[in-house]
């Protein structure tokens, strides 16, 4: 880069509006206005800023380093983030992953080398949402991250696991970010309710305790929505001048609606709730499997996909313990496609208790799986000739079917016989439980034993 270019873009960051963040105004919602404008002002996350923690000490050794801000909706990444950058005095980018591209990200790595060449001053580029870049996307920020060209902070809600490609997750710090509590955001709430000059202090208005564990309630541990909830009822009703104001329970209710719960169908919560669904049946907990049922079908679960894990389940985790369980999940994908939604619904809910309440046993998922491993360890074993069919003369001729004994044909219709090639004719692949319908089966085989 010559030097007509350098001073271009340098020219070009001092200008652009993507450098410095707007302060809010009185026009902005009050969940922008709000915002902390020092970490002393900042609520939650103590794990990460309490004495002795990682952002704690990166922060008292001006240790500038890339990062990755990971959490759900509302719980103060994208502040954490710029806080940090005016604790290290640092230069920033602010860009969101879903309005840009290539040509931006080219723009600001040129921006970071002008600042770097005339201020001495570090660069930090923060990306809003990284994990919609695509795998070229975050390609490019690679050798710039590597080279400390720029910081890279990222902003997430979605597992960085999934979201961001291995090469740049190796050269970054991933924190956590919690779900607030309740506790904090009552404090996030009583403070906006008592600030003049960016919350409505000035206002002669009364929340009651009872409207402010209501808003709490509806924002599911988001601030953001918190805050939105808070200024909906307040704008919502008219404000006297000399007599308060009063905020109710009801008065919420009446003008929030309550937010569609914390889901999505292709990432990580998917995932989260289908296997504590999974889990809660496997402990026999039908309270836990009847919520994890309901959060899953009110946040618009396909209906079909919890019945197909059900159909699975019924066979991983009680197999013949109880072979009626199969029936009833299987009867219950069937109900569900004959009445739909919601009379369908009450059958997968008759399933998951029936299939939590069952005996247990992953014997039969246990067998298949050793079955499986010996038969690609092994290879294509040769059948033993006496298990073959011979339905020409040639067969029977080289010896198909020789010497097989028909079970039919001898007392309890059991004969003792080997019907494993011989290389693995001592291994033993199903071990039934003394559980449910598999004692007697158990029961069964070892008699059978006793007859060999």
């Amino acid at each position: 880069m010559d030097k007509k270019k350098q001073i271009k873009a340098y020219q070009t960051s001092l200008m652009s509006g993507i450098v410095k963040r707007e302060e809010a105004t009185s026009r902005s919602p009050l969940a922008d206005r709000m915002r902390p404008r020092s970490l002393r002002d900042f609520v939650g996350q103590h794990h990460l800023l309490g004495e002795g923690k990682i952002l704690q000490k990166l922060i008292q050794k001006k240790l500038i380093t890339s990062l990755i801000f990971w959490g759900p909706p509302g719980c103060g990444k994208t502040t954490l983030a710029h806080l940090l950058a005016n604790e290290w005095e640092a230069h920033l980018i602010s860009l969101s992953a879903v309005l840009i591209g290539l040509k931006e990200i080219r723009e600001a790595i040129e921006t970071a080398k002008a600042k770097w060449l005339y201020e001495k001053a570090r660069t930090i580029l923060l990306i809003d949402e990284i994990h919609r870049f695509n795998k070229v996307q975050q390609d490019a920020l690679l050798p710039h991250v590597e080279k400390g060209t720029i910081t890279l902070f990222g902003i997430t809600t979605e597992n960085p696991s999934f979201a961001i490609i291995a090469p740049l997750l190796s050269r970054v710090q991933v924190v956590q970010l919690k779900p607030l509590s309740g506790e904090e955001l009552e404090i996030i709430l009583k403070r906006a309710l008592a600030d003049k000059e960016h919350g409505f202090g000035k206002l002669k208005i009364e929340v009651g305790q009872d409207a402010i564990e209501r808003i709490i309630a509806l924002a599911d541990s988001d601030a953001r929505m918190a805050l939105n909830l808070l200024e909906l009822s307040v704008l919502g009703i008219p404000v006297g001048e000399k007599e308060t104001t009063k905020v109710t329970r009801a008065l919420v209710d009446e003008i929030c609606q309550a937010k569609p719960l914390l889901y999505d169908k292709a990432g990580e919560e998917h995932f989260n709730l289908i296997s504590a669904l999974h889990k809660s049946l496997r402990g026999s907990d039908p309270d836990a499997g009847l919520y994890y049922l309901a959060r899953m079908l009110l946040a618009g679960e396909d209906p079909l996909y919890i019945a197909r894990r059900l159909v699975r389940f019924a066979s991983e985790d009680i197999g013949l313990a109880d072979p009626g369980a199969l029936n009833i999940a299987i009867n219950a994908v069937k109900a569900y496609q004959m009445l739909g939604s919601p009379e369908g619904e009450l059958a997968l809910a008759e399933a998951v208790v029936y299939l939590a309440t069952a005996p247990k046993s992953n014997a039969i998922y246990t067998a298949f799986g050793k079955a499986q491993d010996v038969a690609k360890e092994k290879g294509a074993l040769p059948v033993p000739l006496k298990l073959r069919n011979a339905p020409t003369r040639l067969m029977k001729e080289a010896g198909y079917g020789k010497d097989y004994k028909y079970p039919h044909d001898y007392d309890n219709a059991y004969v003792e016989e080997t019907y494993l090639p011989d290389e693995i004719s001592d291994i033993k692949f199903y071990h039934p439980t003394d559980r449910g319908k598999e004692k007697v089966i158990r029961q069964r085989i070892e008699s059978l034993k006793k007859k060999k």
